[in-house]
């Protein structure tokens, strides 16, 4: 079965980094797009970033120029490179694809915090 499972996370400062990883099994992982959102309590998910099979990427306007998101098919594996990070992005993480079903990986917790 499709399983999606993170790692990484945790309380940063304000202009810190973080990495998240988000380990695929289960389907051909190089044949599908990955996204990463993040979730506040009482908000719906948002769309953070995007990559297709092919390796192209898009970005929500509030992160575009300070993260970005690769995949290493070899690893089944995406990542999210959070850089410059502020208060605004404290939030629960998930790497999600979509293969009939959506499927989510288990959320990870990031906080910017001074």
């Amino acid at each position: 079965q499709v399983q999606l499972v993170q790692s990484g996370g945790g309380l940063v400062q304000p202009g810190e980094s973080l990495r998240l990883s988000c380990v695929a099994s289960g389907f051909s992982f190089r044949d599908y797009s990955m996204r990463w959102y993040r979730q506040t309590p009482g908000n719906q998910r948002e769309l953070v970033a995007s990559i297709t099979s092919a390796g192209n990427t898009n970005y929500a306007a509030s992160v575009k120029g300070r993260f970005a998101i690769s995949r290493d098919n070899a690893k089944n594996t995406v990542y999210l490179q959070m850089n410059s990070l502020k208060p605004e992005d404290t939030a629960v993480y998930y790497c999600s694809t979509v293969r009939i079903s959506v499927y989510w990986g288990q959320g990870t917790q990031v906080t910017v915090s001074s």
